[in-house]
C-alpha cells in the first residue's frame, strides 16, 4: 500500500548547466572576434582571408546563441507544461491511477480517491488489489492487466454486488480501462488505469429497455395491428395481432424478410405507395384498403399511416396502425359492412376515380387512379391536393375545364372525351365527368358545408390498347377496301388483256416475221404483257394472285440472287448478306419471294443518295421471342424465319410510313416508280401467311423485317411433290393439237371468241356458253360427247364453282379447267375438300400457247 500521491513537475536538471556553458562559449568567440578586428584594422576588412576567418567565428557564436535561447524556451515550456498536466489530471471526473507491475502506486488523482471514499493520508489501493477480492470482476481485471503489459489497450464494464466504498450497499457498475505507459519510474514499467462509476447510466438504460419491452408487449397484444417499414417498403416490425390476422409466422419473421407489397393486395398497393410519395410532413393519413392474408384471402382494414422525418428532412421508417374493419363490421349493424363493400369496390374497379372540390383540387382517389396517373402525380404533385387539370396536356386542358364547369353548373348531359395523359401523349384515357349534389348551402343544423367536399367526380378509363386496335383495324379495313378495289380493277383488266394478247397471237400466226405488220403486232402484245405485269402487282397487293408454294430455304434463295442483287445495288452501295445458323425451311412461291427481296433491295438503294451500307440478314425467331419482342396486335405467336433488310438511307416520317403499302403511293419522282412495289410485297407476304413490319426514323435509315412461318417438313409428301414438279418440267407437252370436244364457258365475248378460235385452230371441237346456266343446257344436249370443260370463275347467274358442282352430279369424272384473273385459292377453298384436286387452273391473262398447253396437259392426265 502507498500513500496518496500527487504528480510533481519533472524538470530537466541539465537545462541550467547547459545554458551557462552555451553562454560562456558564445562570449569567448565574441571576444576573440573583436580582438582580431582590432589587430588587423578596419582597412583590411575587404581581404578574402580576413572575411573567411571572421565568418567562421560569427557562425559559431550565432549557433551557440540560438542554442542558449532554445534551452531557455525549453526550460520555460517544461515548467509550464508540467503544471498544466498536473492540474488537468487532478480535476478529471474519471478516476486515474498509475501503478507499476507490482501494484505500487505512482500516481492517483482526486476522482480515484473519491470513488474509493478515502481522503488525507489514507492508503490508496491499486485496481488489481481492489478487484482481486471481488469474484465477479477479478478474472476481467486480470485479463486487462495482462493485455496492458503486452502493449494492448482494453476497456470493460463490470458489475459489483456492492460499491467500492466501505459500507456502500447495492449493486454498482464500473467502466474500466487499462494501457501501458511509455515512461517508467526507476526502470519499472507502469500501467495507467481509468475507472468510472456508470451505475446511473446503466440503471437508466435498463429502465428504458424495460419500458421498451413493456411497449412491445402492449403493441403485440393490442387490439389493433401495427407495422413499421423502411422507405423501400421492407418490413421492420409486425406486431402479434397483425401477424395473427394475416397468418404470418413471427418465429420465422426477420426485419427485411418481407415487404409491404407482400401484405397489401396488388389492386391497393398503388394507393398505399401514393401516400408515401405525397407525405411531405409528419402527418397521419387515413386510408381504407385490403390486406392480403398468407392464404390469399383479402382482409379489409383501415390504415392510420405516419411517415416521420429526421432533422435533416430525410424520411424515416413508416409507422402504420391497422384496424381490422371486418371485425368491426361483425359487431355493428351492417353499416360498416356496407362501407367495406363500397371501399373494396372503389379501390378494385379498373376505372380511375377522383373526387374534385369546387376549386379544382383532387380530394380523394382510388387505386386505379394512382396506377394510371402515376407519372402525372410524380411530376405535378401529391394527391390529395393536385389540380385535376394536370391529368391532361396543356393543349387539351380547355376541353376538360369545359366539362368541369358544365358539371358544376349542372347544365345538361355531359359527353365523355378522349384525351392523352399528361407527359405520356402515347397513352389515352376516356374521361367521364359527373356532378355531385350541391352542398354549398348550410345544413339543417346551420353548419356550413365543408370546403374539401367533392363537387365533381371524374372517371377515367385507359383506352390506349383500344385505340391501337382501332387504328390497326381501320388501317386493315382501308387496305382491304383498297385491295378489293384493286382486285376488281385487275380482274376486269385481265379480261381485256386476255383478249388483246390472244388476238395478237392469232394475228401473229397469220403473219410472217417479214411482214410489215408483224412488228406492230409484236409491239401490241409486248405492251399488253407489260400491262399484265402491273395487273399482277395489283393482284399481289389484294392477295388474289396465284401462288405456287414450295419448300425452300431463304439462304438458298439469297445465294441464287446474290449476283443480281449486287448489280441492282450498284458500285456505290456496300451490300452484305449475313446468313443465320440452321435456318428453318419455309413454304412460299420462290419467284414471288425473289420479287419481294428484289423490290426491298431496290427501295433501299434508292433511299441512299450516294453511298452507304445495305445489309440483309436471316435468323430464326421462336414463339417465346415473338411474344417478348413483337407485340403487334395481329401478330400470331409461333416459329418464324425473319428476313431483315437494313439500309442507311434517309428514313421515313410517320406520315409516310402509314401509307407505304398503299397501291400507287410513291415518294419517287414522276416516272421513276409505279407505287406498286411495296404494295405487291405486302400482298405476297400476307398471302404466304407472313408479316412485314418497317422500322424507320428520319435520317437514320430503314429496316424491313419479314416474318415467314416455319414449315415443318413432311419428307415423303415434299419429296413426292418435288418429284412431280420435276417430271412436269422434264417432260413438257410438245404437240399441242388434239381432237377432243371442249365446252368453253366465258361471259366476256372477246375472251370467249379468242378461246374458241384458239382451240379450234388446234383441232378441238368447241361448244360455247356465255353463262353457267347456258353451260348446263349445253351439257343436257352434248354431255356424253364433252371431254373437258373450260370455265371462267366469276360469271353472272351462276359462277364457275357452282357450275362445277352441278356438272359433277351427272358427270363425276368429267375433267374441268377454271380460268380466272384471281388466285386459285380464292375459289378453291369454297369447293368440297374431295373436289379440290380434280380440276386444272389457268390464270388470266393467258396466251394462245398457254391455253393449248393447259388443255393438253389436263386431257393427258
Amino acid at each position: 500500500m502507498n500513500k496518496n500521491t500527487e504528480p510533481q513537475p519533472v524538470i530537466d536538471e541539465l537545462a541550467q548547466p547547459a545554458g551557462t556553458l552555451r553562454f560562456l562559449v558564445f562570449g569567448i568567440f565574441l571576444v576573440v572576434g573583436v580582438a582580431l578586428l582590432g589587430y588587423f584594422g578596419t582597412e583590411r576588412l575587404g581581404e578574402p582571408i580576413f572575411l573567411a576567418i571572421l565568418g567562421v567565428f560569427a557562425s559559431v557564436g550565432i549557433f551557440f546563441l540560438f542554442s542558449l535561447l532554445l534551452g531557455f524556451v525549453r526550460l520555460t515550456s517544461s515548467k509550464n507544461g508540467d503544471a498544466f498536466s498536473s492540474t488537468l489530471l487532478a480535476d478529471m471526473d474519471t478516476g486515474l491511477v498509475v501503478a507499476d507491475y507490482e501494484n505500487r502506486i505512482v500516481y492517483a488523482n482526486k476522482a480515484y480517491t473519491r470513488l474509493l471514499g478515502i481522503s488525507g493520508e489514507d492508503e490508496v489501493s491499486s485496481i488489481e488489489s481492489l478487484f482481486s477480492r471481488r469474484p465477479e470482476a477479478s478474472d476481467v481485471v486480470y485479463k486487462m492487466a495482462n493485455a496492458a503489459k503486452d502493449g494492448s489497450s482494453k476497456s470493460e464494464e463490470v458489475r459489483l454486488s456492492s460499491g467500492l466504498k466501505n459500507g456502500e450497499e447495492g449493486a454498482r457498475w464500473f467502466r474500466l480501462g487499462a494501457r501501458k505507459v511509455d515512461s517508467s519510474v526507476g526502470g519499472k514499467p507502469l500501467i495507467a488505469w481509468q475507472i468510472s462509476d456508470i451505475t446511473r447510466d446503466r440503471v437508466a438504460q435498463e429502465n428504458a429497455f424495460q419500458q421498451l419491452q413493456d411497449a412491445i408487449h402492449y403493441l403485440d397484444h393490442a387490439p389493433a395491428g401495427f407495422v413499421a417499414s423502411e422507405e423501400s417498403g421492407a418490413l421492420v416490425y409486425v406486431n402479434a395481432t397483425l401477424a395473427d390476422w394475416l397468418g404470418i409466422d413471427l418465429t420465422r419473421f426477420e426485419p427485411g424478410s418481407m415487404k409491404m407489397q407482400d401484405i397489401i393486395s396488388a389492386d391497393n398497393i398503388a394507393l398505399f405507395e401514393s401516400i408515401k410519395k405525397s407525405s411531405s410532413t409528419e402527418t397521419t393519413t387515413v386510408i381504407d384498403l385490403d390486406m392480403m392474408k398468407s392464404d390469399g384471402k383479402l382482409l379489409p382494414v383501415r390504415l392510420y399511416h405516419r411517415l416521420p422525418y429526421s432533422s435533416d428532412g430525410a424520411p424515416g421508417a413508416t409507422r402504420t396502425l391497422v384496424i381490422n374493419r371486418a371485425a368491426v363490421a361483425g359487431e355493428g349493424d351492417g353499416t360498416s359492412d356496407a362501407e367495406i363493400r363500397f371501399t373494396r369496390f372503389f379501390n378494385s374497379t379498373p376505372v380511375a376515380i377522383a373526387g374534385v372540390s369546387k376549386d379544382g383540387r383532387i380530394i380523394r382517389t382510388n387505386a386505379s387512379f394512382q396506377r394510371i396517373f402515376e407519372t402525372v402525380i410524380a411530376d405535378e404533385g401529391p394527391v390529395p391536393g393536385m389540380q385535376y387539370k394536370c391529368m391532361v396536356p396543356d393543349d387539351d386542358r380547355q376541353q376538360l375545364e369545359d366539362l368541369f364547369d358544365k358539371a358544376l353548373s349542372g347544365q345538361g348531359e355531359i359527353q365523355p372525351v378522349d384525351l392523352p395523359i399528361h407527359g405520356q401523349q402515347e397513352r389515352y384515357v376516356r374521361l367521364f365527368v359527373s356532378p355531385v349534389a350541391d352542398t354549398d348551402e348550410a345544413s339543417e343544423d346551420g353548419a356550413p358545408a365543408r370546403e374539401n367536399e367533392e363537387r365533381v367526380i371524374i372517371y377515367a378509363m385507359e383506352t390506349t390498347e383500344q385505340r391501337a386496335l382501332e387504328d390497326q383495324f381501320a388501317k386493315g379495313q382501308k387496305m382491304q377496301a383498297v385491295g378489293q378495289l384493286a382486285g376488281g380493277i385487275a380482274h376486269d383488266f385481265n379480261n381485256v388483256l386476255t383478249a388483246i394478247i390472244g388476238f395478237s397471237d392469232l394475228l401473229l400466226n397469220n403473219h410472217k416475221p417479214s411482214d410489215p405488220s408483224f412488228q406492230d403486232i409484236m409491239n401490241i402484245k409486248q405492251s399488253a404483257n407489260r400491262a399484265a405485269s402491273l395487273v399482277r402487282q395489283l393482284l399481289a397487293f389484294s392477295r388474289r394472285q396465284t401462288l405456287r408454294p414450295q419448300v425452300l430455304h431463304l439462304s438458298d434463295v439469297l445465294f441464287d440472287l446474290r449476283m443480281l442483287l449486287d448489280r441492282l445495288a450498284g458500285d456505290q452501295i456496300e451490300l452484305s448478306i449475313k446468313h443465320g445458323r440452321d435456318i428453318w425451311p419455309v413454304k412460299a412461291d420462290v419467284s414471288q419471294l425473289e420479287q419481294v427481296i428484289v423490290n426491298l433491295v431496290v427501295n433501299a438503294r434508292d433511299a441512299m443518295s450516294d453511298n452507304g451500307k445495305l445489309e440483309i440478314r436471316t435468323t430464326n425467331v421462336d414463339a417465346d421471342e415473338i411474344r417478348k419482342n413483337h407485340s403487334q396486335p395481329e401478330f400470331v405467336p409461333g416459329d418464324y424465319v425473319m428476313l431483315e433488310i437494313e439500309d442507311e438511307g434517309t428514313g421515313m416520317s410517320p406520315e409516310i410510313l402509314d401509307k407505304i403499302f398503299e397501291p400507287f403511293f410513291s415518294t419517287k419522282e414522276v416516272g421513276k416508280g409505279t407505287g406498286l412495289g411495296l404494295s405487291m410485297v405486302y400482298g405476297i407476304i400476307k398471302q404466304t401467311g407472313g408479316y412485314i413490319y418497317p422500322e424507320t426514323a428520319l435520317g437514320e435509315g430503314t429496316t424491313f423485317r419479314v416474318f415467314l412461318p416455319r414449315h415443318v417438313v413432311e419428307e415423303k409428301a415434299d419429296e413426292e411433290l418435288a418429284a412431280g414438279e420435276a417430271d412436269k418440267k422434264a417432260e413438257p407437252a410438245k404437240d399441242l393439237t388434239g381432237n377432243a370436244t371442249i365446252l368453253l364457258v366465258e361471259d366476256e365475248d372477246a375472251v370467249r371468241a379468242f378461246g374458241a378460235r384458239a382451240l379450234i385452230s388446234r383441232g378441238y371441237e368447241v361448244h360455247e356458253a356465255a353463262s353457267g346456266v347456258e353451260a348446263l343446257e349445253v351439257m343436257e344436249d352434248y354431255g356424253d360427247e364433252i371431254d373437258l370443260v373450260v370455265s371462267d370463275v366469276v360469271m353472272p347467274e351462276m359462277d364457275g364453282p357452282t357450275l362445277f358442282g352441278e356438272i359433277k352430279k351427272s358427270h363425276p369424272d368429267l375433267k374441268f379447267i377454271f380460268v380466272s384473273g384471281y388466285a386459285e385459292e380464292a375459289f378453291a377453298k369454297n369447293l368440297p375438300e374431295e373436289d379440290r384436286e380434280k380440276f386444272g387452273f389457268l390464270p388470266k391473262p393467258f396466251s394462245l400457247k398457254q391455253l393449248a398447253e393447259t388443255v393438253k396437259e389436263m386431257l393427258s392426265a
